[in-house]
């Protein structure tokens, strides 16, 4: 009796002892579940089920032409080539790449969503049958297709495109450049246009302007009989000083006739020419400085005439230069868009990375597993 109780002591419980391994099972249930099912289906997928993906790579920067602003040599110098970086213009076609004007393009015929539907693994491809819509592919398009990286430090922009077959991946890149590099020829050829248009708009208004003022001198010169009132001025002023000095002369004379000789019959004679001269000088002098009708009456007003006249010509010749420059501008581009790398023809499928993705899902599965278990034992040890 005291040899069984002694072995019976011995012995654990058989309760604790099934605990435990239930406890090791549970565990073990744990790590299949989190690390062995999730890497054998991610063994499987993508080293028996996932689609080879090729990756077309093409990289380009937009420059605007930039002017020289330094007169000197070494300014020039120090200016480089000329040309500036444009990240706004950038980010316009950056983003037109990405749009659904640019997929629109892209599938005509339905070539985007045949490539893409008809080829892949299940989990990768176009789905058509679950969602045919150009929504559901401009979606697809954006996460599976087209990948835009700008660097802004350099303001090179790097354009991927991924594809199941080379070439449709070499294709679609090629287009896309050409598209966009026609989204930057039409807005050279907006900005050209409206530039040009609103010169030559600024040119009618001042030619309109310049027009109405010089009619409006002419009327004015036809009304009032007057050319140019200084000018004319200036003519009647030498008149009547030529009066005046004849009328002194006369006076001369007639003043030495009377002191020598006052029965001489060239004094009434002298007496009526100076009469008829001071009636020539004051109608002279009032034609310049007189009434209404006077040269110095007419000169304001035709002096105002003038000056829109000649403001609206200076506003006119203005007008044209600017024309001439925004014609010049026009003629070459303001924006370009250079190839630094042209879009190639890769050779081997780099996407997916099997290795890479599959360790993945194992570590995430390692970290899940090492949660849980922290989790569970806290768990039970709480209750316990």
């Amino acid at each position: 009796m005291e040899t069984v109780s002694s072995n019976s002591a011995a012995q654990p419980p058989s309760g604790k002892k099934k605990g435990l391994v239930g406890r090791i099972k549970g565990i073990n249930r744990i790590f299949a579940l989190t690390v062995v099912v999730p890497t054998a289906i991610a063994a499987l997928y993508f080293g028996l089920v996932a689609s080879d993906v090729y990756v077309s790579e093409s990289r380009f920067v937009v420059r605007s032409a930039q002017r020289q602003s330094q007169t000197s040599i070494v300014g020039a110098l120090l200016q480089g080539t000329g040309f500036a970086r444009s990240q706004d213009d950038t980010y316009s076609v950056i983003d037109y790449i990405q749009s659904r004007d640019a997929l629109r393009e892209l599938n005509q015929n339905d070539y985007i969503a045949t490539a893409y539907g008809n080829n892949g693994d299940i989990l990768s491809h176009f789905s058509r049958s679950l969602d045919d819509s150009f929504e559901a592919l401009w979606k697809y398009y954006g996460r599976h297709i087209v990948s835009v990286d700008f660097d802004s430090t350099s303001a090179i922009t790097t354009l991927q495109v991924r594809g199941y077959t080379a070439a449709d991946a070499e294709k679609i890149n090629e287009k896309l450049l050409e598209i966009s590099e026609r989204l930057v020829n039409q807005m050279n050829e907006r900005a050209a246009i409206d530039t040009v248009q609103f010169a030559q708009n600024q040119v009618n208004a001042a030619a309109g302007k310049a027009k109405d003022a010089a009619a409006a001198l002419a009327a004015y010169r036809d009304s009032y009989t007057v050319f140019d009132p200084e000018k004319q001025s200036a003519l009647q002023l030498q008149q009547v000083t030529a009066l005046q000095t004849q009328m002194f002369a006369a006076q001369t004379q007639l003043m030495q006739l009377q002191s020598i000789a006052p029965q001489n019959p060239q004094i009434p004679v002298l007496k009526t020419s100076i009469e008829t001269l001071r009636k020539q000088i004051e109608a002279a002098t009032g034609g310049v400085t007189g009434g209404k009708n006077s040269l110095s009456n007419k000169t304001a007003a035709y002096a105002r005439l003038q000056l829109d006249s000649q403001f609206a010509d200076k506003q006119l010749a203005s007008a044209m230069a600017a024309l001439e420059n925004a014609r010049a501008e026009a003629q070459r581009k303001q924006l370009y868009l250079e190839r630094l790398v042209q879009p190639n023809t890769p050779d081997v499928a780099i996407e997916p990375k099997r290795l890479k993705s599959i360790f993945e899902v194992f570590a995430l599965g390692m970290i899940a597993w090492g949660v849980l278990s922290l989790l569970l034992a806290g768990v039970r040890e709480h209750h316990d």
